[in-house]
Parts: structure tokens; sequence; C-alpha cells
């Protein structure tokens, strides 16, 4: 092929070859020459001499294909290499970049044709700017603005650049810059941005031109978010955006500006100046939209400007009332104003587009969260006051926080009587609902959940939760007033009934026990009475759903009301035979969560009662669960089970568990009666899927027994372990005679799902009982794992034993690949964990060769991109660590071992696959430096025969080992930024903030975490924030569902 001579750069490139190869990847020619030209393509880019060609063909192509392709190694060079370069090749490429955009952008033809090239030639400057500016080129901003007069295309693309830079240092630099760079960007944008100023005043005063207005405000709209405020509101900047808010063309940018603006918070110096922007805008967009106006179908036959221009104008009120809700309360002049702008919130609240709500209810939660909390911790408004915060001017107000606190509540309380029904009318759907409205408008099961959709009902739930305190009669009036509506009919509707009925669910625990009783037994009479009324299966299956959602989220209600539970759990039950998709699930679901929070009214004999409602239910139990499928039965059973172990009296637990278990065992005593005549019976596919079933019914009632299962596992223990040893036999059978096509049959896959129940139920029955009964030991990790866990140190002697067993033949088995035998993988480290955790003593007495396989198991465990698999194996890495520094063996073990963990940590720490694993690879690291400088080493880790220099300390040998590691791993990192680097782990090893953040840093100047998701490198802040955010959540009533509350409510 002749674009082999491609590969010879030791001669200027043929650009037309290079055009043709490149057409030939992106053509439509044989799958053959796309394959050829995409390997030369890879070649050529791998190159470190290829960058040299790149202005050699961007002089000589025409292809715009090319160009990219060229500026595509360029920007690998820039992003991992530029400072390595030699200062004239650096000059040489940044003078030629800024040359050919200048004379692109010159012209309005060539800058109009070449749009797309000019783009990528602006990152490609921008790029470069990030190392250069501004240490070696101070000049530039001044070049730029001197530039940007001298043509108008040219002072477009300049806002471009402008634009770009701004977009670089602010908005994307964390995790691509060091948190230094980033600060002196920052300083010196600052310290020059009155140029950039002065071009776009004059730029906005000056020009006739539509792009470049319009590229001026995008560039703007990038800038105020950091600029000095003086430049805003101390120049004519707000007045000129004002006016050109009421230009169409211009309006959505304007919009966008002034949305900027409103988010900037600081002190009050600039509060009259907010108040005339507001009042000028607003009487600007009464005359562009009245308050009159329908948003909703506005936006619905909008075009995409004018759907573009709602959005921008939620944002705008949002940012605005987020930070300057307060200047607008001092008059009442302005207090007018502000009511007028959340009418036009609420009204745009009510579009029906999932991201216009989303900003929407962003504010009104923040909204409604500020005056709950005014209303409970009134220390919060205090606080604000005597920080300077605007006093509440409403006519007729006296002195005094509590007549303050009183009239902000009055001034809101009309805007939040409109944001309750807003609620009530748009509430999302909660994740317990499984029986929805298709695009066809039927009703039927859903199939798979919406993630945005339960993030949203969250939000909205917690909204309505603060609206509920601050007025529960008002609540309480708009819920039952809708709901009176649906029951005359003036407002039936599935969507209606629907979003009122999860409103309703969502306030539980909000109000006080007597009012909450009251109003839900109206709510849950109007409901069954609708039921009633109601006609067709799809009607019904709607009233059925939120019937079940609505007393599944009251557990406190119905445990005071037996007669109500009672009358509940039957309609669960009749629910269980209605075949509408969906009700049976959740009819299952219900009565689980029901059970889980009320079991010990089911065990006690109630008034009026002739027994216990457990008894009636076991009696009943085989035309209860006649229309069940499997996984709704095997729910079912794990109920039941909750009932039965709420029962204090041991033989009258006993005779319940035997009533329950009825129907499996006298099936399970079918099968192993016709089994001891003929085993072959058990071969059968019906026979083994009904084993299946029963061994599921057994696992699902063990969850919720616990202790009390013992009487049912003794039953059915031997002839379990006959089954699964004959299904073991029947499988390695099977694949022996039909090969290893064979472990994919139906009948396989069936065989090896029975002896995975089985071993799951064993697990399940140890892990939730709390004396358990002898159970010989399987080979299955899971298993040993468990019981190791609960045995603990009584494990120690049979370790040597199990690993003689397991070890080697299963890593030979999961070490080929990172994708076979996926069962085992997890439960082969937890099996490790658990041995390491609590037979530690176990493993010294291991041989050298034993425990090398250990740490070679680990190492393999954490380089693996399972993240569940990583996570163990540096779990367990850690407490290897730890215990090996607390034994007598520390020198030996890490004498052997130190070199080798450190060098794979810094592996999976540097790879990009393995950033979920950031915290506790930081965790490993911080161990093995303190180790180094610690007591507990008091020999060298260094091999005397292979390192002849000898070491003044363990830690001097350790800091040159990770320098010399390190500067061999990333050539492109001086060795001085090395150096600093491992220098600052050991000074930071006291701080193990400060350790992390050096590590971060190091991450970025590595360049092998550029232009990633980095959220992962951040994760424990944010695990602890979420945390925290718990607990203020946990401590105000119905903000956390019942249902979702971790404890065990007691109901006697």
């Amino acid at each position: 092929m002749a674009a082999e001579k491609l590969r010879d750069l030791s001669q200027p490139i043929d650009v037309p070859l290079l055009d043709a190869t490149v057409a030939a990847f992106y053509g439509t020619g044989s799958k053959e020459e796309r394959s050829a030209a995409d390997h030369i393509l890879r070649d050529l880019q791998s190159n470190s001499d290829m960058w040299l060609q790149v202005v050699h063909i961007l002089s000589n192509t025409q292809s715009l294909n090319t160009k990219f392709f060229a500026l595509q190694v360029l920007e690998g060079v820039i992003k991992y290499r530029w400072n390595a370069l030699p200062t004239e090749q650096r000059d040489g490429m940044k003078n030629y970049i800024s040359d050919v955009i200048v004379t692109l952008s010159s012209d309005d033809v060539s800058f109009r044709r070449e749009r797309l090239y000019v783009n990528k030639l602006n990152i490609i400057l921008v790029q470069i700017l990030k190392h250069e500016w501004p240490a070696r080129w101070s000049s530039f901003i001044p070049d730029l603005v001197a530039a940007a007069k001298t043509s108008e295309t040219i002072c477009e693309n300049c806002m471009a650049i402008l634009k770009l830079l701004s977009e670089e240092v602010f908005d994307f630099s964390r995790g691509e810059m060091t948190q230094q760079k980033i600060r002196e960007l920052k300083q010196s944008l600052n310290s020059e941005f009155m140029l950039i100023h002065e071009l776009c005043t004059y730029v906005l005063a000056a020009s006739q031109r539509t792009e470049l207005i319009r590229a001026t405000l995008a560039t703007l709209h990038a800038l105020l978010s950091w600029i000095p405020l003086g430049y805003i509101f101390e120049s004519p900047l707000l007045e000129t955006l004002l006016k050109f808010f009421s230009v169409p063309a211009y309006r959505n940018l304007t919009l966008q500006c002034l949305t900027e603006v409103a988010a900037l918070k600081f002190g009050d110096t600039y509060d009259v100046q907010y108040v005339r922007m507001y009042t000028i805008f607003l009487g600007q967009l009464q005359a562009i939209v009245p308050l009159t106006t329908n948003f909703v179908e506005a936006y619905a036959n909008g075009n995409s400007e004018e759907q573009a221009f709602t959005q921008n104008l939620a944002l705008f009120f949002t940012s605005f009332f987020k930070n300057h809700i307060r200047v607008l309360e001092s008059s009442q002049e302005n207090i007018n104003a502000l009511l007028m702008g959340l009418e036009y919130l609420i009204s745009i609240s009510y579009v029906d587009d999932t991201e216009v709500f989303k900003v929407c209810l962003d504010y009104w939660n923040s909204l409604v969260l500020e005056l709950f909390e005014a209303r409970h911790n009134p220390e919060h408004l205090a606080a604000d006051i005597t920080t300077g915060m605007q006093t509440l001017m409403i006519p007729g107000m006296v002195n005094g926080l509590g007549p303050q606190l009183s009239k902000r509540r009055q001034l809101y309380a009309s805007p939040m009587s409109m944001v309750r029904l807003l609620m009530i009318c748009r509430m999302a759907k909660p994740e317990e609902v499984l029986i929805v409205e298709d695009e066809n408008g039927n009703i039927v099961r859903e199939t798979m959940r919406d993630n945005d959709v339960l993030v949203q009902y969250k939000i909205m739930r917690e909204t309505l939760v603060y609206l509920a305190h601050l007025d529960h009669n008002e609540t309480e009036r708009q819920m039952l007033n809708k709901l009176s509506n649906q029951l005359n009919g003036e407002d039936l509707s599935w969507n209606n009934l629907n979003t009122l009925c999860w409103a309703i669910g969502s306030i539980s625990g909000s109000m006080m026990e007597d009012q909450e009783n009251r109003f839900l037994v109206m709510v849950i009479r109007d409901l069954l009475n609708l039921c009633e009324i109601t006609r067709g299966k799809d009607n019904k299956a709607v009233i059925a759903s939120n019937i079940m959602y609505v007393v599944g989220q009251y557990p406190r209600f119905l445990r005071v009301h037996w007669k109500f539970l009672k009358t509940v759990v039957n309609k669960l039950f009749e629910f269980m035979h209605e075949t509408h998709p969906g009700v049976q699930d959740m009819a299952c679901d219900t009565f689980l969560k029901i059970v889980q929070k009320c079991k010990r009214k089911f065990v006690v004999t109630q008034i009026g009662e002739n027994e216990p409602f457990v008894s009636e239910l076991l009696t009943n139990l085989p035309t209860t669960i006649t229309d069940l499928e499997s996984h709704q039965i095997h729910s079912f059973y794990e109920s039941v089970g909750h009932m039965i172990q709420a029962e204090s009296d041991p033989s009258k637990r006993d005779e319940y568990l035997q009533r329950l278990m009825q129907l499996p065992n006298q099936k399970w005593a079918e099968i192993i009666g016709q089994a001891r005549q003929s085993v072959d019976y058990l071969k059968e596919q019906d026979v083994i899927r009904a084993v299946l079933h029963i061994l599921q019914t057994n696992t699902s009632a063990a969850t919720s027994l616990g202790t009390c299962f013992f009487p049912q596992i003794s039953l059915l223990f031997l002839d379990m372990l006959n089954v699964y040893r004959m299904y073991s036999e029947l499988i390695s059978t099977t694949i022996a005679l039909g090969g290893p096509y064979a472990s994919r049959s139906s009948m396989v896959k069936l065989l090896r799902s029975v002896k995975r129940e089985t071993l799951k139920l064993i697990e399940t029955f140890l892990d939730k009982a709390e004396d358990q009964p002898h159970i010989g030991r399987h080979q299955k990790f899971s298993l040993f794992a468990t019981i190791i866990n609960k045995y603990k140190r009584a494990m120690i002697e049979d370790v040597s034993m199990i690993f003689e067993s397991l070890f080697q033949c299963t890593l030979e088995m999961i070490t080929k690949n990172f994708e076979d035998y996926p069962e085992h993988r997890l439960k082969f480290f937890s099996l490790l964990r658990a041995i390491a955790t609590h037979c530690f003593p176990a493993l010294i007495c291991l041989s050298s060769e034993q425990l090398k396989l250990i740490m070679d198991s680990i190492i393999w465990a954490f380089r693996h991109t399972e993240r569940n698999i990583a996570e163990t194996g540096l779990n367990l890495l850690l407490e290897m660590l730890k215990n090996f520094q607390a034994s007598k063996f520390c020198n030996q073990f890490y004498r052997t071992y130190f070199l080798t963990i450190e060098q794979e940590i810094f592996a999976v720490l540097t790879d990009t696959f393995h950033k979920p694993g950031f915290k506790l690879h930081v965790l490993v690291l911080h161990h093995l430096i303190c180790l180094v400088e610690s007591v507990f080493l008091t020999e060298p880790i260094w091999d005397a025969t292979t390192v002849p220099y000898p070491y003044p300390s363990n830690s001097v040998f350790v800091r040159e080992y990770t320098i010399k590691l390190l500067s061999s791993s990333f050539p492109n990192m001086a060795l001085a930024e090395v150096t600093q680097f491992v220098n600052g782990l050991f000074e930071s090893r006291q701080d193990l903030v400060s350790f992390k953040n050096n590590i971060r840093d190091f991450l970025v100047q590595s360049k092998e975490f550029s232009a990633q998701d980095n959220k992962d490198l951040y994760a424990e802040e944010a695990a602890a924030e979420r945390e925290r955010e718990r607990q203020r959540m946990l401590s105000i009533p119905g903000l956390i569902s019942p249902n979702e509350i971790r404890d065990e409510m007691v109901d006697s």
C-alpha cells in the first residue's frame, strides 16, 4: 500500500498521500481499506516526531479532516510534552497558531467558511496558554485586545478565545490543573481585566454587527461570574445589558448575562443597584410577556428561541431570589415587585418541560427550607439580621424578632399556598408505585425505573413536607378539596388522582399524630369509596395502586387503628388476586412494608377477634397465594415470617412456622419420597424447578425469621445436602459427556441455580441466626466467609485446611482474565478478608509460598476493574498491613513486600480505570509512608545483596526509590516536580487531608487524569456531606419516610 511511505518521517510528509489516507479512513470504501488507514494513522499519532510535521501539513492541505488529524497530534504534545520541548520549538508553534488564527479571522468570507477549523485552532491556542501564560507570554491579553481593534471579524474571534479561556480557568480547571496554577491564572485574568472590559463595552456601544454583539454577550456571560464587581456596578455595563434585553435578537444572551449578575452573592454594598436592575427588568418583562400569559400554552406552541427564553427567565428569577430576595422585602413598593416575580415563577413552574421544572423546583425547595428554618430555628433569622441583612419592612410592623417572623410568614403565605398546590398537582411518581400510564394511555406495569423521576420525587417530597410544617391545616384543606373533586367527578383523571395520592403519601410523619389520624381516616375512606363506585379494570388498577401506596406510607396510623389495618391487609389480599399488570407485585410489596412496621399487631388477639390475625391468615394461606407468581409467593412468605418472628411464645411460634411451611414441606416430602424410589426422578426439569422454588421459599422465610427458622432448616438439612451432592455430580457428568458447551445448557444452568440457592439458604440462616447449629464446611467461599465471620478465632486451626483445598485451584480459575467465573471472584476475596480479620494468627503459620500466593491474589484483586472486587482487595490489603505491623514478623513481611505493594498501588492510582478506589489507594500509601518513619521497622527493608549502598534509614531509601519509580513511569514530568511530590508525601503524612490533596495535584500534573471525570477523587468528601445531610433530615419529622427510618418501630 502506497500509504506505508507515510511512516517515514525523516523527510516532509507527503500531504496528498496523507489526505488520501484520511479520506480512506472516513470514506465509504471497503472494511480492509478503512482498517489499513486506521493502522497507519494510529502509528503516526503515536510517533513522537509526528508533531514536527504539523505546520507542514496545515500549510499544504485543503482537507478539513486532515487538518483536524494534525491538530489532534499537536494537542497530545501540548497536553503531555509541552514543557519538555525546547523554547524555540514552543515559541515557533505558538506564533504559527496565532498567525493562522489572525489570517483566517481577518476576512469575513474565510472566517465563516473555515469556522470549524478556526474553533479548533482557538482550543489549541488556549491549551498552549495554560502552559505559557502568564509566565512565558505576559503580553497575551494586551496583544489580543490590540488585534481585536483591527477588524470586527478578528474581534469576534477574540471574544471566542476569551470565552474559552475563562471557561478553562474558572469552570473546567478542577482536576485539569494544579491548585497553584489555577490561582495564578485567575490572578492574571483579574489583574488584566480592565483591557477586556474596555473592549467589551466599546463593542456594545459602537458596533452594529449582530454576530459581533452576540459573541460579545456570550463572552460576557462567561466572564461575569468572576470579574471584579466594580466593572459591573460602577460602569454603564448593567444599563447597557438592560437596553439590549428589549431587542429580540439579543434577548436570550442578555438574560443569561443578567442571570450571572443575579447569581453573584456578597455584602449589601450594591443592594440599591440590584433593586434598580430588578425593577427595570420587571417593567421591560411585562411589556414583552404580561403576567396574565398562559406559559404552559406559550411554551408548548413556541419555537426553540421562545422556549429557551422561558427557561432563561426561570433561571434569572431563581438566581435573583436565591441571593437577593431580602433586599426586595425592604419596602412596600419592592414587595409588590417581589410578589409579581414569584407569580411569574409559579406560572413558569407549570410548563411541561423537565429541565424548566427542575430549575423552578430547586428554588422552591430552597425558599421553603429557608422559611421553615426561620420558623423552627429563629436564631437563623437573628444571625441574618445581625450580619447586615435588610430588615423586613411591612406597614404596621413593630420591633422584635417574633413579629418579624410573623410578618415574613404573612408576606409569603399566598405564594406558599400556590407553591403547595403546584407540588400536589405535579408530584412525581414514588419508587413504590409500579403501575403507570404508557404512551397509548393504557395502564401497565412499569418495566424500567426512571432515576430522574425518583430524584425529582425526593426533592418534591422534601419541599411538600416543609410546606406542611409551615401550615398543616392549609395542607390538609388543599388535599381534601382535591380528593373531594375526584369523588364528585369535577377533577377526575388518572393523572390528578395519582399526583394527589403521591402527595398525600409523601407527607407521612409531618403532622401531629391526632391530626394525621383524622386526615388519613377521611383519605382512606374516600379512596375505598372511589374504588367501589369505579368501573373498568384500568380505573380500578389506578385506584388500587394509590390505596396501596398511601396506606404503605402511614405505618404509625395503622398501628393504632386495628380495624383499618385489618381492612387494608384484607384489601391487599383481594389485590393479590387481581391479574392486572403490576397490581399483585405492588400488593405484595405493600404487605411486606406494612408487616415490617406493624408485626406485633398480627400475633396478638385483638378486641372483637377470636384468634390472632396470623392464625387466620395461615388457615387461608393456600387460597390467598393461589394466583401469585413464584417471586410474589417468596415475598409473601418473607412477610408472614416477620409476623411469626414477633410472637414471643416459642411453642406458638413453632406451630405458626409449621403451618406456614406446610405447602412447600408437603411438596418437598413428595419429591424426596419419589427420589428414594428412583433417583432419576430428580433429573426431570419440572422437578428441578420445583426444588428451586421450595428452596427460594425457605430462604425468604429464613430472611425474616432468623433464629426462629431452626426447626424448619433442621427438617430439610440432610436431604438438601444429598440433593446438592447429587446435582453437583450430575453437572460434572453432563459437562464431561457434552463438552464445554454443555455448561451453557438450560439444564446445567438450572442445576447450578439449585446449588446456589442451597448455599444461599444456609448462608442466610447462619447470617441471621444468633445460635447456629453445627453445619459441616462446604467448598464454597460465601459459606466459608459467613462461618468464619460468625465463629471468628475458633476457626483458626481450620484455615490451613481451607487454604489447601481451595486457594491454588481457585486462583488458577479466576486469574486467567477479568471476566470468567464472576460469581467466584467476589466471594473468594470476601473469604480472604474474613480470614485476615478474624484468623490472622493462622496466616502467620502458613508457609512463605502460601503467603506469597495470598499477597499475589490481593494484588490481582485491587488491579481488577470490577469495583467491588478492587475495593475488597484494597480493604483486605489494609487489614494485612495493619496486622503485620503489629506482629513480630513486621520486618520480615515488609522487607519482602513493601516495594511491590508501593509499586502496584502507584500503578492503579495513576490508571484511570481505578479512580473509584482513590480513597483506599491514599490510605495504603499513607500507611506505608507513616510506617517507614515509625519505630515499627527496626531493620532495613532493602535487599543488601542487590542494593550495595548502605542508606542511613528506610525513609531515605523509600524516598529515593519512589522518585526513581515515578520518574521512569512519567518521563513527561521533570525530576524536580517528582521530587517535590515525593517530599510532600513525607512532609504531609501527619495531615491526611493535605496528603490526599498532594496526590490529587500529582495526578493532574502527570496528565493521566486530564479531560476525565474526576469526581471519584473527591468521593470521600461527598460521602461525609451526604451523612451530615441525612442527620439533618432525621431531625425534622416527616422529612424521611417512616419506611426508610431504620429503627425498630415498636408497635406493642
